[in-house]
């Protein structure tokens, strides 16, 4: 398991690469890459800054991927998440989970997707021309979380 929150960008390459390296038991890797993405009609979108609580941040994206390991016997997940200033079409977010099988990998790697948007303790902010503005949590975040709920 590999959780990392960070300013510098990743490469998806090296990051899957690493991860398959780990266990020759691994049949399936499905990962997600989220990019900074402009939402705005107008103006548009000049960056968005992402701020966390060190510590808080760390163990939380670690207890999603310790849940999803659980629920689906992964054998290795890789989440990292960027904070700081991050500009359209950066990339923000990986998420990835290696399993035996590709059905418990897609599933590990929805669910990690959806907890982290709505349990992990990240704030954004957007930065437009017509300045700045706190990104409210969206009604469609929740919803996707509700089907993991037990």
């Amino acid at each position: 398991m590999h959780i990392s929150v960070q300013t510098e960008d990743f490469d998806v390459s090296t990051e899957l690469k690493r991860l398959q390296a780990q266990n020759s038991a691994i049949g399936a890797v499905v990962s997600f890459v989220g990019l900074v993405r402009d939402l705005l009609e107008q103006p548009s979108l000049i960056a968005m800054e992402l701020e966390h609580y060190p510590g808080m941040t760390d163990k939380s994206l670690r207890a999603i991927a310790e849940e999803a390991t659980r629920r689906w016997n992964l054998i290795d997940s890789v989440i990292i998440h960027r904070v700081g200033r991050l500009c359209v079409m950066d990339q923000i977010v990986l998420v990835a989970a290696a399993s035996a099988h590709r059905g418990e990998a897609f599933a590990a790697c929805e669910f990690m997707m959806d907890y982290l948007k709505t349990e992990a303790p990240f704030w954004k902010k957007e930065n437009s021309v017509n300045g700045d503005r706190w990104v409210d949590a969206r009604v469609s975040d929740e919803n996707a979380l509700a089907k993991w709920r037990l």
